[in-house]
């Protein structure tokens, strides 16, 4: 089975035009690649509604469409800035939509999740993304005017981004080796994070932590081939 895995691509921000992007999903079609693991935000802002569909999303999501028209099975987890994604139209995309996946290669668990939310300590974000996140925000999101609901969204990016600026300067190291602790005893033997942008690698005695690079800043594709999973690799 080879897996691929890309966190972080930011389309539309940092990652900009998605062409790059389009380019390397047909080449995963067309080089026999059996599943794609999306960790979080592909998008810039991504909400779960067909009317905040920009050129791009409508671009990427063809792209995609085709690649699982290929029998490539492709799972997405969401991130801080996916927005109701599971709830929606685009959910039909994926063979699943959640906050982590598992894969099963070479006798060990690999577990993927985004990882914005792992720092207990960083309060003023984890109520930001709760509240940017709950029931009545998609409430809004859903039927609110366009006009009305893209004014909420962009309040809502600018207010991540003020948010959590001290921690975002650092990786929070000991939240992550607990929660990966924590997983590592309910049987996952390697933990697969995105979010912080930045390659980084832990090896403990029940298993190993990466932090995978964004793709915006390195347009690279992860492969879980390997066992064990020993880093990036390019596409």
């Amino acid at each position: 089975m080879s897996v691929a895995v890309i966190a972080d691509a930011h389309i539309d921000g940092p990652g900009g035009k998605p062409g790059p992007l389009i380019e390397q999903l047909r080449q995963l079609g067309e080089g026999g690649c059996s599943r794609l693991i999306l960790l979080g935000d592909l998008f810039q802002t991504w909400i779960g509604q067909r009317r905040y569909e920009t050129v791009a999303i409508r671009q990427v999501t063809a792209a995609l469409t085709e690649l699982r028209g290929r029998g490539v099975r492709i799972d997405y987890v969401e991130g801080n800035r996916d927005f109701f994604i599971g709830q929606g139209p685009y959910a039909a995309l994926f063979d699943s939509v959640g906050d982590e996946v598992s894969v099963e290669i070479g006798g060990r668990r690999m577990l993927l999740v985004h990882g914005d939310g792992l720092n207990r300590q960083d309060r003023l974000y984890r109520f930001w993304r709760w509240f940017s996140h709950c029931p009545p925000v998609r409430l809004a999101m859903f039927h609110l005017p366009r006009w009305l609901a893209h004014r909420l969204v962009v309040g809502f990016e600018r207010g991540l981004a003020r948010t959590n600026f001290k921690h975002k300067t650092e990786i929070p190291e000991e939240p992550i080796l607990g929660f990966a602790r924590r997983r590592f005893a309910e049987g996952s033997a390697v933990l697969l994070l995105g979010h912080y942008h930045e390659p980084c690698h832990w090896h403990l005695p029940e298993g190993d932590i990466w932090l995978l690079d964004a793709w915006f800043s390195s347009h690279r594709v992860e492969w879980l081939d390997g066992e064990p999973y020993t880093g990036a690799a390019d596409a």
